[in-house]
């Protein structure tokens, strides 16, 4: 019944994204299906939009379907499948190809890069691609380390433990070589080789190696030696490639590429890394400890705006970096007020716009994502596109922010144990040495502030007189089997 679900999920987004010639390639992330097309004029926007599973559409260097958590990784692969069906029933005939699709949407493709592929975005972007992948397992592994930290504090199932802290543990150890191996991937080299270089990190042996006048320890340098390290190798295999002769590139590229990379990997990148990684551990505490309340106004103020921009995936190796030094981010919990600010602004606009049915049919729609954490729906749907309640969200989420580092710098300090849930799916993967009772309780007043100061912000500053007037008019109701769109209509 569910895959039968999915699958007609699948078949109603193919024909509106404009059937299987058009799309160049298909992703899937926490909550988004991502179709990279060869020519946007022929999506239907508004009837994707008014699917019931669609909760939203993106559109940045790909096409981005909002379908939610656990629906999108079910999805995806009916959508995948009937591509590839429908392909290979175009055996006949004189079809449209890619190529000449390609052809057609190309004016518009530069368009799209110019207005969204900037340097630092398509770098940010392909950061995150690295690490996106890893975190259904940091999800799992964090959860599985929870549970383990209560039986262990308890006393129930001792004979448990010890299998589920190697469970818990097994992936961390071994991160840098997932890292290594999708570097190596995003960045155009082969993979195997990434993951091979990245591994001289966290070998036991390299205890035995002295590099500027001290010892290196397994583990040294973490995701950010890996992801150099890494790097480094697809350049030297790219150059590998160009100058060494076909007859013995197999022996000689790889042999080359790891040589190389792991000397330097070894002599410069895992200290220099490992200096890196400490500052970053440094840093962190040090601002949450000395200024915890502040730090966590900015922080849960500016990050629907990090977001908006694209610039929130710089955090992904930093939050990464702080889990393999202390078990936990402290940032994130933070960061995810800004959630909730954005849950109390919907909330507000509801209750402002008695008369706007589109609306209010959209946040009723998007709300229960939304306190689990997925703000797509309300960000695009409702906040951004009125303008004002987009702010007033910010200050919803400094304020559940600033609550939540009060206590940090009160010496109260815990975090995430894994990257990608937010709002209440958090709750399950908070971490810290005061204990799970205060870690919860801190966490839930935040969301709590977030919502009400998102909400009296909004309610009280997030319209003026003239737009209250004109979203309030009267409306058509949306038709019972249409989704709300991600912009709506505004008069």
């Amino acid at each position: 019944m569910s895959t039968d679900k999915n699958r007609a999920t699948a078949a109603a987004i193919l024909p509106l994204v404009g059937g299987p010639d058009n799309i160049r390639s298909i992703a899937h992330c926490m909550t988004r299906l991502r179709i990279a097309l060869h020519d946007r004029s022929l999506v239907d926007d508004e009837g994707l939009r008014a699917l019931p599973a669609v909760l939203g559409v993106v559109e940045d260097d790909t096409y981005q379907i909002v379908l939610g958590p656990g629906t999108v990784a079910r999805v995806t692969p009916e959508f995948e499948a009937l591509v590839e069906e429908g392909r290979s029933r175009r055996t006949a005939g004189a079809p449209v190809t890619a190529e000449e699709l390609a052809d057609r949407g190309a004016a518009l493709k530069q368009e799209q890069k110019a207005r969204n592929s900037t340097p630092v975005k398509l770098f940010l972007r392909r950061i995150a691609n690295v690490f996106v992948p890893l975190i259904p397992a940091l999800i799992g592994c964090g959860i599985i380390a929870g549970l383990n930290g209560v039986l262990l504090n308890t006393g129930w199932l001792p004979a448990v433990v010890p299998a589920l802290a190697a469970i818990a543990s097994g992936f961390m150890s071994l991160i840098a070589v997932f890292v290594g191996y999708n570097t190596a991937k995003e960045f155009g080299g082969t993979p195997i080789l990434g993951g091979a270089v990245a591994a001289i990190i966290v070998f036991p042996g390299v205890a035995k190696i002295d590099a500027f006048g001290q010892h290196l320890s397994p583990g040294q340098g973490g995701v950010l030696g890996a992801l150099a390290a890494a790097f480094l190798a697809v350049r030297v295999e790219k150059l590998c490639r160009r100058w060494v002769p076909e007859s013995v590139d197999a022996l000689v590229t790889p042999t080359l590429t790891v040589l190389t990379s792991g000397l330097v990997t070894i002599f410069g990148l895992m200290f220099l890394a490992g200096e890196v990684a400490t500052a970053i551990g440094s840093f962190a505490t040090w601002m949450l400890a000395g200024g915890g309340a502040f730090a966590g106004l900015v922080l849960g103020g500016l990050f629907l705006p990090l977001v908006m921009l694209g610039l929130h995936q710089a955090l992904i190796p930093i939050h990464t970096t702080l889990i393999e030094q202390t078990g936990h981010t402290a940032l994130l919990p933070i960061l995810a007020m800004a959630g909730a600010g954005q849950v109390g602004a919907a909330l507000a606009v509801y209750c402002r716009l008695p008369r706007n049915r589109s609306l209010r049919t959209t946040i009723k729609s998007a709300l229960p994502a939304g306190f689990l954490g997925v703000g797509e729906p309300l960000i695009y749907g409702v906040s951004l596109p009125l303008g004002r309640p987009f702010v007033t969200a910010c200050v919803g989420g400094a304020a559940g922010g600033a609550f939540v580092g009060l206590f940090n710098q009160l010496g109260v300090a815990f975090g995430a144990t894994a990257i990608g849930p937010s709002g209440w799916a958090l709750f399950p993967l908070l971490d810290g040495p005061s204990g799970l009772g205060p870690n919860l309780a801190i966490y839930a007043g935040g969301l709590l502030v977030g919502y009400l100061v998102g909400f009296a912000a909004t309610y009280f500053f997030g319209f003026t007189r003239r737009m209250l007037t004109e979203l309030n008019a009267d409306q058509e109701p949306a038709p019972a089997a249409a989704r709300p769109a991600t912009e709506p209509a505004l008069a």
